[in-house]
């Protein structure tokens, strides 16, 4: 039996970022052809037109100003997610070792794929989350659009998009996920440090390679490569902190 339940809201969040990203990022523009599969979309388009999120003109639906602050809301976490959490989809336990602390050290994807594939690593991005007093559910929709799991090019997709079987998986992962309890406070404290570490010498890394590919960038690109790493600065010391943008309200529903 579940325990973890997506609420209504929450759903309809996740959905309404899929749409909101398909029309600013995929110029996706929804059809009100009662023959096409966006038909299905019209009562969420219709919610999100009521709330101020999109408009219709023209005969299609577009993002306004506020729907698109919502969207660049989600996306600086998207951002995070990627360069902090993913750290820590790769760590073998009985080690303490984290795949993404070798990053570097292979030559092709296919080796580094290969490598962080061994099955002795654990999969903890929840288990952080949940440390963190996150929402875990977003965590892993998340890895789901990074996965590309809501490609919006396909036929069907409004079906998926609005029907049981995603959500649930999401639940299921979540309900299965290791949790903080079972390895420990201290234990969690260590590890997220550690991860805290390691990002930041993948962003290092990252800006000397930057810098050896760029060595005519001017002054102004050069002080943007070093905001990189001062941003994520405060998760280096603490390993409760989370960014104020994971605080802020996507929708009003």
């Amino acid at each position: 039996m579940n325990n973890m339940k997506l609420t209504e809201e929450q759903k309809k969040t996740f959905k309404s970022i899929i749409l909101l990203d398909a029309m600013i990022n995929n110029d996706r523009q929804f059809s009100t052809d009662v023959n096409s599969d966006d038909m299905l979309l019209a009562p969420l388009l219709k919610e999100l037109m009521a709330q101020g999120y999109v408009i219709f003109t023209g005969g299609n639906y577009k993002v306004s100003s506020r729907g698109k602050e919502v969207l660049a809301t989600f996306n600086k976490r998207y951002a995070e997610y990627l360069k902090i959490y993913d750290i820590y989809s790769f760590v073998d336990l009985d080690k303490g070792e984290f795949a993404f602390s070798s990053y570097f050290d292979f030559d092709s994807d296919q080796a580094w794929d290969d490598f962080k594939n061994e099955d002795r690593f654990e999969d903890l991005r929840i288990t952080v989350a949940l440390f963190k007093k996150m929402d875990p559910a977003e965590i892993v929709f998340m890895a789901f659009i990074n996965e590309n799991r809501f490609d919006t090019g396909i036929n069907g997709w409004q079906k998926d998009l609005l029907g049981d079987a995603v959500w649930q998986e999401i639940e299921e992962i979540v309900d299965t996920a290791i949790k903080p309890e079972e390895l420990g406070a201290d234990a969690m404290e260590d590890m997220v440090n550690q991860g805290s570490a390691i990002l930041r010498d993948l962003l290092q890394q990252e800006e000397a390679r930057r810098r050896d590919e760029q060595n005519n960038q001017s002054y102004t690109e050069e002080i943007i490569v070093e905001e990189t790493v001062e941003y994520y600065q405060p998760y280096y010391y603490d390993p409760y902190y989370v960014s104020p943008v994971w605080y802020l309200p996507l929708f009003l529903w």
